[in-house]
């Protein structure tokens, strides 16, 4: 069966989910090299179409083709598409004979290096992005060092998980964030325990218990990697949460790209050496193809920065919504593409009580933000927001 994507997109917006439909073909190993090599090249062009069209629009936002509604639908629109094409584009790279590049640690060291240095291009020589101020040595190495090894974690769990389970069981897995989070929380003075939360946070578990027992083809090895992926992502985000609450700084996504990909690259590299580089030496995995891993790269980094304009025209609201359709579309088009996904009424039914009570979650924490802007009078603008990063989401 080929995939078809019939997505009604606003203009803008249009290259960048064509590039995420072929993306997704590609996935499937249904499309050859050299249309696989399109696909990236069709996810770079919209994304440089999209940074235009960002420009354009905020040197004439009074114009009367472009308005506000537009510009974020289609943001929201290229963030879905990136986001969801991103996690076939990763688990075609890991998993298909024909790229044959087995290795989550090498894939996700080339996503940090690249981002560290193309982060550095965009804010320091060609000065397109602005990184926050405030920076100083005692918060990079109280903060920013903890940051960049949970995320480093997360990434490499996250995406080894992918050579054992299926994405449509990875994704179901993955909404039990709301409840490693809390419970990290909790241990570190950042939650409160309430009957409501306690509430929402089993409603999540029951969820995702009930999800992993429809499961046909359960392998316990990828479901430890994933929640270890989850876990350190739970510890970043607990860490980030102390960076703006006990240190005051506000990090724009952009800004947290610059600060921590570095550092993660450092986390990454020294386990890459002793568990993967012997392996590919040994295997000769060095010819691999540089153009198509390079395109990959340059698509995490367009998924980071969509995550940034979404952010800048919408609200927390809008991502985490954005954020909850997304995984949707995950789960049922990985049912359509790869073989190793078999979804059942139970794992549907599992999934759709877990993703209720994330919806919970995220009202419970959107409604605190709110109530923090009010008290503090600052505008809902500079509210901290820390997306992950889905290289491997």
């Amino acid at each position: 069966m080929q995939a078809t994507c019939n997505l009604p997109l606003a203009a803008s917006s249009k290259l960048p989910a064509a590039a995420c439909c072929l993306a997704v073909q590609a996935a499937s190993n249904k499309l050859p090299a050299h249309s696989s090599i399109a696909t990236a090249s069709s996810i770079i062009v919209g994304f440089i179409y999209v940074i235009i069209f960002h420009r354009v629009a905020m040197a004439d936002r009074n114009s009367k083709w472009v308005g506000v509604g537009f510009v974020t639908y289609a943001y929201i629109l290229l963030y879905i598409a990136l986001s969801s094409g991103q996690i076939f584009f990763n688990k075609w790279v890991l998993s298909s004979e024909e790229i044959n590049f087995p290795y989550p640690l090498g894939l996700t060291l080339l996503h940090m290096i690249f981002s560290s240095v193309l982060c550095f291009m965009l804010t320091k020589v060609f000065k397109i992005m602005k990184v926050e101020e405030g920076m100083t040595l005692e918060i990079y190495i109280s903060s920013v060092i903890p940051i960049g090894a949970m995320f480093a974690m997360t990434l490499w769990l996250g995406n080894t998980a992918y050579l054992y389970i299926s994405v449509a069981f990875a994704q179901m897995l993955k909404a039990i964030m709301p409840v490693a989070v809390f419970i990290l929380g909790v241990v570190a003075g950042l939650e409160i325990m309430s009957c409501r939360m306690l509430l929402i946070m089993s409603l999540i578990s029951f969820g995702v218990l009930v999800a992993s027992y429809g499961e046909v083809n359960i392998s316990w090895v990828g479901v430890f990697y994933q929640m270890g992926g989850v876990v350190g992502e739970a510890l970043r985000l607990i860490f980030m949460e102390i960076l703006v609450k006990r240190k005051g700084l506000k990090l724009n996504p952009v800004s947290v790209m610059y600060y921590v990909s570095p550092c993660s690259a450092i986390f990454l590299l020294i386990p890459w050496i002793f568990l993967e580089k012997s392996k590919m030496d040994a295997q000769g995995t060095w010819n691999f193809k540089p153009v198509v891993l390079t395109l990959n790269s340059l698509c995490t980094f367009a998924l980071n920065l969509s995550v940034f304009l979404v952010i800048s025209h919408t609200s927390a609201l809008t991502i985490r919504v954005a954020g909850v359709v997304k995984d949707w579309v995950v789960v049922l088009l990985s049912a359509i593409l790869f073989a190793d996904t078999k979804l059942t009424l139970i794992n549907l039914f599992g999934y759709a009580i877990a993703i209720v009570g994330v919806a919970a979650y995220n009202n419970h924490k959107l409604k605190k933000e709110a109530s923090r802007v009010v008290n503090s009078d600052q505008p809902a603008e500079s509210l901290p927001l820390v997306s992950s990063q889905t290289s491997n989401k």
